[in-house]
């Protein structure tokens, strides 16, 4: 059957300008881009007064184990996302062994915010192999496209167990973790991830297990993707590893690698120094970039923004409900208040009293930086202290970085970044920017007119399609694939956060839904009409790497 989408302006998603056309889908496929009102077909949908352009890609995502529970990939299947690539940073819940299962739960509760308790009910735990968890994820029947990259840390567990936290690998283990690579790219996997950074600590606080690598464990890894001859790599930068260091990944390799994170206005990170590595090396790189201030709602439960300092990855080692006897003990106030002005003592300028029950005084007040002064104490005993008079439920609005927009606007029309850093799925109780396409088109198209509409498409489409090698997507022309939405430039956005309890054992997170996003398509199939999903279409694929 083929369907006519008549009256949109199209965006076609290769940054070219808009145009009034019919588009002719016939199956998944697009088969006609013609002049308005010539299309012809066995059905037409009228979209006067909307855009039409390809469907959203989001980069970085961490829907790994949300997947198996929510096929729908709410909210980001609210906001245009036709396609969702996870397994980022290294992190991942396959390949896994029985016995390991556990350890790689704990690893996710602390370094990406995800509730033990929501991973140990909603995983079904029917795969063990990386293969498998891919079938796992097709049966799942998502609503959405999905890829999925093979996390190192993930690897090093499945190889060494509990070694992982500890020591390099071993020459034979290091070859395992490369065939196990080779055999998941041949398979469907879209890729590797890895992470250097000092922010990301797993299991009972110690750094996450592709930490304790070595530069030639990752290089000898990553060369499964030169064996293939397919795949992307993701890098979480950090000072362990140089830039350097992922330029020559892409090198050696042969294949595209982005990295994360480039953000504004950071003095220590300059984006001409770090883009000037992209400019001089005979790789392929990309710094991924956000288009939304890096906030997060954090409470001191789950104090993962503080995880820098060691004193805090001392709370991340204890169980919760251990965690506020920390707090109250002088010995852990007094390293912390020693660290304090190497890690955080800018951030406190930026850190707001944001949800409480005992202090709503203080709720969109000053920041604990100037209610320290006031009451002439330090601002990490005050956090303490307003954490431990409500049984650590606070939550405290922590701005850590791209809250410069003069900064970050520039950043958005370099063509040498690449837009991503969503966190979809990760971090669920504490920050919500899966809504990143619809804040793009509001907030940086419609409102300051930093990107031309057509451009803030290419970046949500065309752009990301080609850095990951996603063939016949991200583009409106014929024999592309039908990943399409329909959105009103005139009202598109996004609307209050909200906070839900919809996790599995109850668990919450914060969500927010879109404005605007009036129709969808996954690979030709309607997904979403009148501004609403559609209940049970599960039109989503596998998507790998070309």
């Amino acid at each position: 059957m083929t369907t006519v989408l008549r009256g949109a302006e199209v965006i076609d998603g290769t940054g070219g300008r808009a145009f009034f056309a019919d588009v002719v889908i016939d199956g998944a496929r697009i088969v006609g881009v013609t002049g308005p009102g010539e299309g012809h077909g066995d059905a037409v949908v009228d979209l006067a007064g909307l855009v039409l352009s390809p469907g959203f890609i989001d980069i970085h995502t961490h829907y790994d184990a949300q997947i198996l529970w929510d096929p729908d990939l709410t909210p980001s299947s609210w906001h245009g996302i036709t396609t969702t690539i996870m397994g980022n940073c290294g992190f991942g819940i396959a390949p896994a062994l029985p016995e390991h299962r556990t350890l790689l739960m704990e690893t996710l509760e602390n370094v990406e915010g995800m509730s033990v308790e929501a991973l140990a009910a909603g995983i079904p735990w029917t795969f063990e192999s990386f293969p498998e968890y891919l079938t796992a994820l097709q049966n799942a029947r998502p609503r959405c496209n999905f890829a999925a990259l093979v996390g190192h840390s993930a690897l090093r567990i499945f190889v060494m167990g509990e070694d992982a936290y500890s020591r390099a690998a071993t020459t034979t283990e290091v070859a395992a973790m490369r065939d196990l690579l080779v055999e998941a790219l041949g398979r469907g996997a879209l890729g590797f991830s890895t992470s250097r950074s000092h922010a990301h600590a797993g299991a009972h606080g110690r750094p996450v297990p592709s930490r304790f690598a070595d530069r030639s464990e990752i290089f000898e890894i990553a060369d499964a993707l030169r064996i293939v001859g397919t795949g992307v790599i993701q890098v979480a930068y950090g000072s362990e590893i140089t830039l350097d260091d992922i330029a020559g990944l892409a090198e050696a390799t042969g294949r595209p690698v982005t990295w994360t994170a480039l953000p504004a206005g950071r003095a220590d990170m300059p984006p001409d120094t770090m883009l000037a590595v992209q400019d001089t090396t005979t790789g392929e790189l990309w710094a991924q970039i956000s288009c939304r201030p890096i906030a997060m709602q954090v409470n001191l439960a789950n104090p993962f923004a503080f995880a820098r300092m060691p004193a805090f990855a001392r709370v991340l080692g204890q169980r919760v409900g251990d965690r506020a006897a920390l707090y109250a003990d002088p010995v852990w106030r007094a390293q912390a208040r020693s660290e304090v002005d190497d890690y955080w003592v800018a951030r406190w300028e930026k850190t707001f009293v944001h949800e409480t029950v005992q202090h709503k005084e203080l709720v969109g007040g000053p920041s604990l930086a100037e209610l320290a002064r006031q009451r002439g104490v330090t601002p990490l005993d005050l956090l303490c202290d307003l954490s431990l008079a409500e049984d650590l439920s606070t939550r405290f609005l922590v701005i850590l970085d791209n809250d410069d927009d003069e900064a970050l606007a520039t950043l958005l029309q370099d063509d040498r970044t690449l837009l991503g850093l969503s966190d979809a799925g990760a971090h669920a109780d504490q920050l919500c920017d899966a809504c990143f396409s619809t804040h793009l088109l509001e907030h940086w198209v419609r409102e300051l007119g930093v990107l031309t509409l057509e451009k803030a498409v290419w970046r949500l489409t065309g752009h990301p399609a080609a850095v990951f090698r996603l063939a016949d997507r991200g583009r409106i022309a014929p024999g592309y694939i039908a990943d399409l939405v329909a959105f009103d430039k005139n009202t598109v956005g996004i609307e209050d956060f909200e906070r839900v309890w919809d996790l599995p054992a109850n668990a919450e997170r914060l969500i927010v839904r879109s404005r605007g996003v009036e129709a969808m398509w996954v690979n030709g199939q309607l997904s979403r009409a009148n501004g609403q999903d559609i209940p049970g279409i599960r039109a989503g694929q596998l998507l790998s790497c070309t």
